[in-house]
């Protein structure tokens, strides 16, 4: 992987720098696959490490994990955590922060949508209370197509 190869790199290198850590390979390369799927798609580790395989990278499902964790408190990624479907991460996206996901509850198929009257109600239901609104977002459980 290339010095430019992530648009991300300076910015996570400064951070782990900052904390004191360092940017490992596998580091670089699991945020390299987020990104490479882009924003709006889920992945839980089991998945990262599927995929990682397959591409013939080793990297343990425990460097897995640990660096889902160290990205999400970072800001690189988005936890989703589902009953149903265990914890999936997402690619941080600043213009497509305030979403929303509908949840198969068989298979855990995930799809994103975004609506304004949830972040009214919200924002509503903050205001009423005295908090600061910092996120908001939904999580619907249905039934997908295929699994009916």
């Amino acid at each position: 992987m290339g010095a430019s190869s992530t648009p991300v790199q300076d910015p996570l290198q400064r951070g782990l720098h900052r904390d004191g850590r360092r940017l490992t390979p596998q580091r670089q390369i699991i945020l390299d696959l987020f990104e490479q799927i882009g924003a709006g798609r889920h992945l839980s580790a089991e998945d990262v490490h599927q995929r990682l395989l397959e591409s013939d990278t080793k990297v343990s499902l425990a460097t897995i994990y640990r660096t889902l964790r160290l990205l999400v408190e970072m800001g690189f990624l988005q936890e989703l955590e589902l009953s149903e479907a265990g914890r999936r991460f997402e690619l941080s996206s600043g213009e497509h922060r305030d979403h929303h996901h509908l949840v198969c509850i068989r298979c855990g198929r995930t799809e994103e949508f975004e609506n304004a009257s949830v972040i009214d109600a919200g924002q509503t239901a903050a205001d009423r209370h005295g908090f600061e609104l910092i996120e908001s977002t939904l999580n619907v459980r249905g039934v997908c197509p295929d699994c009916r």
